[in-house]
């Protein structure tokens, strides 16, 4: 029997590749698209249908939801890959974060995940199929610098909810887990150097001089690193062999310079750990 998934955040970047590769493997995909979104090259060649899909907005994720239901015609949701999110608003020392930018960043990372777990779950309880949810949050959330406080909280509260799920719904079968990627060559992290640099181009001018001298050298290195971003192909690849994995671990971390973090964890003291990332990114 065919499977089927529904892939949020499919009109670029992972989201897009997700979609496209499962498209060709065989599965009835099912790719989230922002309203007004160029879907050319996400449906190029593969066969799959489009859901117009703002996260934020419970009664469209509710609507393609139930696009998806009439689609299946009651065979269930196999699978549900939560990728849509957004690193580049809410960004700076958090004396300065916007908070206007802060609960946008929220409504997108973690109540949007929310609405559309709550809107496909339904469908999820009738599938014969191993049905899992995979949730994105980030490698962040290991190594939380400077500058992205808010974008990491909205990370922790979705290990925070994959976390619970595993629980509420374990007992009817459906695996719940959660993706740590390391940072990832997308249009996310397109122009890391100018993006750290624009930090502090809006950075309100008193805080600015308050914080710049000691923590712009940190941000500036952040941006240099993330020119060795991890390639899209090789996570997105990472994260879909996890579909035929018969138990979901909680998490999984992928990418390079991610992978030994939770070992490293489990070696030191929490103390010694945090004592060694401020180290290698001159944090005094």
């Amino acid at each position: 029997m065919t499977r089927s998934v529904v892939v949020t955040g499919a009109a670029m970047g992972m989201g897009m590749l997700m979609a496209r590769k499962l498209a060709s493997r065989g599965w009835r995909v099912f790719a989230g698209v922002l309203p007004g979104v160029d879907t050319r090259e996400l449906t190029n060649g593969v066969e799959l249908t489009v859901i117009r899909q703002d996260v934020t907005d419970a009664a469209m994720v509710r609507a393609g939801a139930s696009q998806v239901a009439d689609a299946l015609g009651g065979q269930g949701l196999d699978l549900l890959i939560n990728n849509a999110g957004v690193a580049n608003i809410a960004t700076g020392v958090l004396e300065a974060v916007d908070m206007t930018e802060a609960r946008r960043l929220f409504d997108i990372n973690v109540f949007g995940m929310v609405n559309v777990i709550q809107a496909h779950l339904p469908l999820m309880h009738q599938s014969r199929q191993s049905p899992r949810i995979i949730n994105f949050a980030s490698g962040a959330v290991r190594v939380p610098l400077p500058c992205s406080a808010i974008y990491n909280m909205s990370k922790y509260a979705v290990e925070g909810m994959t976390n619970t799920l595993r629980y509420e719904l374990a007992p009817f079968g459906i695996q719940v887990t959660s993706i740590e990627p390391g940072a990832v060559a997308t249009g996310m992290t397109a122009n890391p150097v100018e993006g750290t640099a624009r930090i502090w181009e809006r950075t309100p001018p008193e805080i600015r001089s308050r914080y710049e001298s000691k923590i712009r050298p940190i941000t500036d290195d952040l941006g240099r690193r993330l020119l060795d971003s991890n390639d899209p192909d090789v996570i997105t690849n990472e994260v879909l062999a996890l579909v035929d994995v018969p138990t979901l671990k909680p998490r999984y971390m992928v990418g390079k310079e991610v992978k030994m973090l939770p070992l490293m964890q489990r070696l030191l003291s929490e103390s010694a750990f945090e004592r060694l990332i401020a180290k290698q990114f001159n944090i005094q």
